[in-house]
């Protein structure tokens, strides 16, 4: 784990949606704040591993002004308890799973919607079933996250 700089994973369930979708939003913020950190998503399950985010979520990315289709989507690590100096789940669900895989020392977990005030305990809604306009509600939710995460970080 990086000593110099905070080092952030962004977790749901298959990373090809809302985590990536975190990590790109999260890049924007960390720049426009001046915070050096390094930044990845992964998902607890490994169905998408090795593909690209899904269309609707690089479109959305791409709306907002960042490409993502390089991205490849992997599972969770173990070793990522110690690469990482905090994982950040995108709902309950996965950070349950989180929390079962992580050693006793690792990387620090929380919701990236805990880091927004009022918002403690609430999942970005997973737009993968739905219809497009979710993808804008969530990059909406994980742009919030990301700009009250890195004012934490920064503080």
């Amino acid at each position: 784990m990086p000593a110099d700089k905070p080092a952030i994973l962004f977790v749901c369930l298959g990373n090809i949606c809302r985590s990536p979708l975190a990590e790109a939003a999260f890049r924007i913020e960390a720049e426009r704040a001046g915070l050096e950190a390094e930044v990845d998503s992964a998902g607890t399950g490994a169905w998408h591993a090795g593909e690209s985010p899904d269309r609707r979520a690089q479109a959305v990315a791409r709306r907002n002004g960042v490409d993502i289709s390089d991205y490849r989507a992997r599972r969770v690590d173990p070793a990522d308890f110690h690469r990482f100096s905090h994982i950040v789940a995108l709902d309950g669900d996965n950070l349950a799973v989180l929390r079962r895989l992580r050693p006793q020392e690792g990387a620090a977990l929380s919701l990236l919607l805990d880091h927004v005030p009022g918002r403690r305990g609430e999942a970005v809604a997973d737009p993968y079933y739905g219809a497009d306009a979710g993808f804008d509600a969530t990059w909406a939710d994980v742009t919030l996250g990301a700009r009250h995460l890195v004012r934490a970080l920064k503080a």
